[in-house]
């Protein structure tokens, strides 16, 4: 079987030729993410079946848009305290808000931003 042509690491500056991406010296060690351990959460009935379709049922249009005038559909059911694991703040029907794609978007981004600059000062 043929191998992959040789190709310059992807790291700026290495020159040294390799198959796999990185080389030796700069291949990333990848961490898993904390939030993986409870992320199969969403893929739950009491998620999909009970939490998510009636919140949509109660509050189906984004919360941030009806608070600027508009009225755009929510997509997503978001937790406004984020849960980090805990399964009853996860499950807690008072914690959950209906938000359109692109405001739930940018609120996770800002949640992530601070949770990075938080870790950096610890």
């Amino acid at each position: 079987m043929a191998q992959k042509p040789l190709r310059p690491c992807r790291h700026p500056g290495c020159s040294v030729l390799t198959r796999d991406g990185y080389c030796d010296r700069h291949r990333p060690t990848h961490r898993r993410r904390i939030s993986a351990d409870y992320h199969s959460w969403y893929n739950l009935p009491i998620w999909t079946k009970r939490l998510r379709p009636d919140h949509l049922l109660i509050e189906p249009f984004c919360r941030i848009c009806a608070s600027e005038g508009k009225r755009t559909r929510a997509e997503v059911v978001d937790h406004i305290q984020p849960h980090r694991g805990d399964w009853q703040r996860f499950t807690d029907p008072t914690n959950l808000q209906s938000l359109c794609k692109y405001h739930h978007d940018q609120k996770t981004a800002m949640e992530m931003a601070r949770d990075r600059q938080e870790a950096r000062t610890v």
